[in-house]
């Protein structure tokens, strides 16, 4: 059994993610999906809250059949405790898969396997760009699986953004 760490903020989780997550499932039997900075919502870069993006990735990966454990993992701010942070809230894994140079030097530090994973059309799949559709008020659904779609409206995300990209200066 080899098991697999992913980690990411996925605000929102979307078809750039699933096909990283597709391709991770090729090498391991199962997956953990790390949700980063899970304290965080109701921010222009982070308006989802935990327990959305835990819907989001599990009623995606569900669809496609992958194993896997969606564990929010909430930032501590102390680098050199994030490693054993996080391993104390997830299940074991034997190698992990980031782009992030900070968590890939963490995670090498602490003798973990990292391997990098694969981009695909960054442009167009990213949280910040779909954010930005959003509060432009342009196609974004495109970008994301039919399940964040359903999740993202249901819970009002794009109001939601709107209103919290608002200033207060009159």
């Amino acid at each position: 059994m080899r098991r697999g760490l992913y980690l990411g903020r996925f605000q929102p989780y979307h078809l750039g993610h699933h096909q990283v997550l597709i391709e991770i499932a090729k090498e391991v039997d199962e997956i953990i999906i790390g949700i980063g900075s899970a304290q965080k919502s109701h921010e222009i870069e982070n308006p989802f809250t935990a327990g959305e993006r835990v819907l989001m990735v599990s009623s995606a990966l569900e669809e496609i059949g992958i194993k896997h454990y969606v564990i929010p993992i909430e930032d501590i701010k102390r680098n050199s405790l994030w490693v054993a942070h996080v391993k104390s809230m997830v299940p074991p894994f034997e190698i992990a898969y980031t782009n992030n140079p900070l968590v890939i030097e963490l995670l090498s530090e602490a003798g973990i396997e990292v391997k990098q994973s694969p981009l695909f059309q960054r442009n167009n799949y990213s949280g910040t760009e779909i954010r930005r559709r959003m509060l432009a008020g342009e196609r974004w659904e495109y970008f994301v699986p039919e399940k964040v779609v359903d999740i993202i409206r249901a819970v009002d995300g794009e109001k939601r953004l709107a209103k919290i990209s608002q200033s207060d200066q009159v």
